[in-house]
């Protein structure tokens, strides 16, 4: 199977792949944080022969201790993958509905686990639809896969490893700016920031139409943040989902090295009390 080039892939160019008859798993994984699930908005129309997966029990572990979304058990996540079709020699195609956040995050898991080439979907189910693509309500039943998980393939922080390259190396905060600054934390009973920490909300990654900023682009704000091509680099946000957003956009950008992402973020930095907060500013 060859290395994919790119953990993107746009609209247009999936079409094609589809049409030519190349053999892809597509995968479904709808969520937004506080609101309803998306089950329907999937049901009711989605890519032809895309498997649902389900953010809260497949992508995600009970929150508690470690956060409101830490790692999902390994087996678990095994399980629900081959549900939805994929193997270890499958190219995986992932998106949603939701800026690619919860798409990030399959990406994420995935690669985190040993799989080498899953991708996804640049501007996610909104582009595909606008530029009249096909869609389908039909219920979607995908042969069994039989994906194994390998020994990590990221790099993951715990707190004690994010505050050490807060000081020593990078640590990118991606939550929206004003809940790094400490103002309208709304989600966590705790404002601040880990200190050290340097902002760089995720969304500022895309462009209008949901698309991620291309490479160039990417790399010029990440520099600006410090980020040089070869420098180490960590991310957190609030619970773990728009630092791994940054992290594609950072493997996209082709910056810094491995990124790795504090998985328990804000939520599980704010369990201990004895931690340090910088803010509200």
């Amino acid at each position: 199977m060859a290395t994919t080039p790119s953990p993107l892939v746009s609209a247009e160019r999936l079409q094609a792949r589809l049409e030519d008859g190349e053999p892809v798993v597509l995968l479904d994984v709808s969520w937004q944080l506080g609101a309803e699930s998306q089950r329907p908005a999937y049901d009711a129309a989605h890519l032809p022969g895309a498997a649902w997966v389900d953010f809260e029990t497949a992508l995600s572990g009970e929150p508690g201790a470690g956060g409101r979304h830490p790692l999902p058990d390994v087996a678990t996540f095994e399980d629900a993958m081959r549900a939805a079709g994929v193997s270890n020699e499958s190219h995986v195609v992932v998106y949603d509905r939701w800026r690619s956040l919860p798409a990030s995050r399959c990406w994420w898991l995935l690669t985190y686990c040993g799989h080498e080439c899953v991708q996804v979907l640049d501007g996610g189910f909104p582009r595909w639809e606008s530029l009249g693509l096909p869609v389908s309500d039909a219920a979607v039943s995908p042969s069994r896969g039989n994906f194994v998980a390998t020994p990590p393939g990221l790099d993951v922080l715990d707190a004690d490893g994010a505050a050490e390259y807060a000081e020593r190396a990078i640590l990118l905060d991606a939550r929206p700016a004003d809940r790094f600054r400490g103002e309208n934390e709304t989600v966590d009973p705790v404002a601040g920031h880990i200190p050290g920490a340097v902002s760089a909300p995720a969304l500022a990654n895309l462009q209008e139409d949901g698309r991620f900023l291309p490479p160039d682009d990417l790399a010029m704000r990440f520099t600006a943040h410090g980020v040089e091509p070869h420098a180490e680099v960590g991310v957190y946000c609030g619970s773990g989902v728009q630092a791994m957003h940054t992290a594609l956009a950072l493997e996209v950008a082709g910056v810094g090295s491995q990124t790795a992402v504090y998985v328990g973020s804000w939520s599980h930095w704010i369990t201990d009390p004895d931690r340090p907060v910088a803010g509200p500013a």
